[in-house]
């Protein structure tokens, strides 16, 4: 059994508790241990985002525990309620093969020369490059599958070009999503990067698995993904060679008509096959080697007109294109074009006009919406479109776009709708998605003045209750994400801003601060351009702060929240400078700033100080001023000022049983319970745990209560 006092315990308690932090009783075991820290190193210790700054901080702990006994048992009782076990992986699996695949036997002869390559230290990494539509990921899942003996730890997939606005994964978010199929639930998840870079490489470092990275942008984007681990196998799949990226290639290129001939034989049988043997030489030149392009023809080959007939004439030089040109050799808009010809005139509009935007995975409503038809009806338009495979189906009533599909229905769009019909599609599909992201947003968190007020006309009753509502978010997310980046480059300022603010329930009661980045910057620098000192321009600031606080982005966070206070000290919001000012306090807690947190929350309190009994906001100062009595008793918890804790703990908990709300109740329960064990009094503690376990278990929050029985131990346990 591993010494709780070794060096290596000591590590893998911080890093365990530093991963716990996306949860509340995460936040507070990281908090206790910061109050531990300091109290061994005599003063203040900032709180470690990095892997060496932890081993330095464990060095801290290991040095005082080691000299002395007092300290070392209070370490061995902390440490006991954090769990540290690693990830438990069953077997994490790739998509599903194709049903059809032809020929590529000298790829996977390169694929298995890398996989069998001899260990040395370099990562085993394979490069599959070749046009959008030339079946690289087809390959490379089909291959995994064909070799799934050789890594019975699992098959590790991720899509780096599948997500929001840009479609590009970050390395982070990449990590993240690894990690959840490599087993770590998701409030033990690092909130920085480079934490998980460690977490991902310490879990992989003794597996045999395959890593299948789709649609790789830059070498930069996928190499802290890279392991040298001896018995991980890396496919990375991307458009074309990837400039800085050590890895051998595996160039995938057309099929040779033979083999393309086989793969159509496959698709419709040969009786079809010899039926359409006269129009065979131009379906395959048409089709230009692209597997995509021969499962989109496979459906016309009983009607060679379409596919045998001329490529469309050029552009007329008046047209719009929307600034878009393609090649007519291109094979994937060769397809697209001959599988939108034939088109009912209601489906080939609907595809031209959800192609105008990047929406990574819209649904039925989403484009009756747009195109002004009922969901039934564009429900059904969507399938054939599917059928045709102008679009993919994504899961749950879902559909996306190719990337290189897409660039035709825009360029369609464009010429068919004009540049005012083109426009007007694209509002609608911005005031779709503002009016949902409004609508759930108040139905997620009705009481909060940070949501926005709901529009003229929205529907009440969408949602059964306030967890479907923040799930329907986090669904729409990355449709939302587009939203506003295509509202900022419309130039509506007051919608992209809009739509931000009701991003709020979403971080604050389900994370995904990755996906929520790249809105909230671009929400910020409007308010900034547009608005600045305004309230809008105060409360996306904080929403940013909260977030980048929560990926441990701390000097970032701390500017956001000073931005936020300077706004809504201009536009004389009382109310929201002192949540700014609180939002500050809580960060500073989070570093193990703890006297700079509690001046924090004391500037805060002073604050609601000037709101008057009949101002703005008059209503909120009862329930602000019982958190930041909370929060104050953190902090001194923090400097080991235990009486005064005490006293802050206690009037929150006498605010918050008053009014009735049971979550803070147990909250503030759990920080008194905390404080009387820092203070060497379990038996006070214990009847507080179990108070606090009762409330939590009826309001199903399981983290909070796990992490209290834990708590429990210490009170009820030997304090050896």
């Amino acid at each position: 059994m591993l010494d709780p006092i070794s060096m290596a315990a000591i590590t893998a308690v911080l890093g365990a508790v530093g991963s716990g932090v996306a949860s509340e009783a995460g936040k507070w075991a990281w908090e206790t241990a910061g109050g531990l820290v300091r109290r061994m190193a005599g003063g203040e210790v900032a709180a470690p985002t990095r892997p060496e700054e932890r081993d330095a901080v464990a060095r801290i702990i290991h040095d005082s525990v080691r000299s002395d006994p007092e300290l070392a048992r209070t370490w061995s009782t902390f440490a006991r309620t954090v769990q540290t076990t690693g990830a438990t992986i069953g077997r994490p699996r790739l998509p599903a093969s194709v049903r059809f695949f032809t020929d590529r036997k000298g790829a996977m002869k390169l694929l298995d020369r890398e996989a069998g390559r001899k260990a040395d230290g370099r990562p085993r990494v394979a490069l599959l490059y070749g046009d959008d539509s030339m079946g690289t990921s087809a390959l490379a899942v089909h291959w995994g599958w064909r070799a799934e003996s050789l890594f019975p730890d699992g098959q590790l997939y991720v899509d780096l070009g599948r997500r929001g606005t840009g479609s590009a994964h970050t390395a982070g978010s990449a990590l993240r999503e690894l990690l959840l199929r490599l087993g770590l639930r998701d409030e033990r998840i690092p909130p920085s990067e480079t934490e998980r870079i460690d977490a991902f490489h310490r879990i992989v470092a003794d597996r045999k698995l395959l890593l299948v990275l789709d649609h790789a942008r830059s070498a930069a984007q996928i190499a802290p993904l890279l392991t040298s681990a001896p018995s991980v196998l890396t496919l990375v799949v991307a458009r074309r060679p990837l400039s800085g990226l050590d890895a051998f290639p595996v160039p995938v290129g057309p099929l040779a008509d033979r083999d393309a001939a086989r793969l159509l034989t496959k698709i419709v049988g040969k009786q079809v096959m010899r039926s359409a043997r006269a129009a065979l030489p131009a379906v395959l030149a048409r089709c230009g080697g692209s597997p995509y392009a021969l499962r989109a023809a496979a459906p016309r080959l009983l009607d060679p007109g379409p596919l045998t007939a001329a490529p469309p004439p050029a552009l007329p030089h008046h047209e719009p294109t929307g600034g878009l040109t393609m090649s007519d050799s291109d094979p994937v808009r060769t397809a697209a074009e001959d599988a939108y010809r034939p088109l009912r005139p209601d489906a080939a509009r609907l595809y031209r006009l959800m192609g105008l935007r990047h929406w990574p995975a819209f649904d039925a409503e989403a484009a009756a919406w747009v195109a002004g038809i009922d969901v039934d009806a564009a429900e059904e338009l969507l399938g054939g479109l599917a059928d045709a495979l102008l679009l993919e189906h994504s899961g749950n009533g879902r559909y996306r776009y190719r990337p290189s599909v897409r660039a035709h229905a825009e360029e369609t769009a464009y010429r068919h709708e004009g540049i005012a019909g083109c426009s007007a599609a694209t509002t609608r599909a911005v005031e779709y998605y503002l009016r949902l992201s409004v609508t759930a947003a108040r139905a997620a968190l009705p009481e909060s003045w940070r949501v926005p007020d709901a529009l003229a006309d929205s529907p009440d009753h969408v949602y059964a209750g306030r967890g479907d509502a923040v799930a329907r978010l986090a669904v729409e997310l990355p449709n939302l994400v587009e939203a506003v980046a295509t509202a900022e480059e419309f130039g509506k300022p007051d919608t992209a801003l809009t739509l931000c603010r009701a991003l709020w329930p979403l971080q604050l009661k389900a994370g995904h601060h990755e996906a929520v980045l790249p809105a909230l910057r671009i929400g910020t620098a409007v308010a900034d351009a547009q608005v600045p000192g305004s309230r809008n321009a105060g409360a996306l600031h904080v929403q940013l702060a909260h977030t980048l606080g929560e990926l441990q982005l701390w000097d970032e966070a701390g500017a956001e929240a000073a931005a936020a206070a300077r706004d809504e000290r201009a536009a004389g919001h009382t109310r929201g400078l002192a949540s700014a000012v609180e939002i500050l306090g809580l960060l500073r807690l989070r570093q193990w700033r703890f006297a700079d947190a509690y001046d924090c929350f004391d500037e805060a309190y002073a604050v609601l100080d000037g709101i008057g009994p009949d101002d703005e906001g008059a209503a909120d100062v009862p329930r602000a001023r019982a958190l930041l009595e909370r929060h104050r008793g953190r902090a001194l918890r923090g400097l080991g000022r235990l009486d005064e804790a005490q006293e802050h703990a206690r009037r929150a908990l006498a605010a918050f049983r008053a009014n009735g709300e049971a979550y803070n109740t147990a909250r503030a329960l759990t920080d008194l319970a905390e404080i009387l064990l820092a203070a060497e009094e379990p038996a006070a503690a214990l009847p507080l745990t179990d108070e606090a376990i009762r409330i939590l278990s009826e309001e199903n929050a399981d983290q909070h209560v796990e992490y209290l029985r834990r708590l429990r131990e210490r009170c009820s346990g030997p304090q050896e």
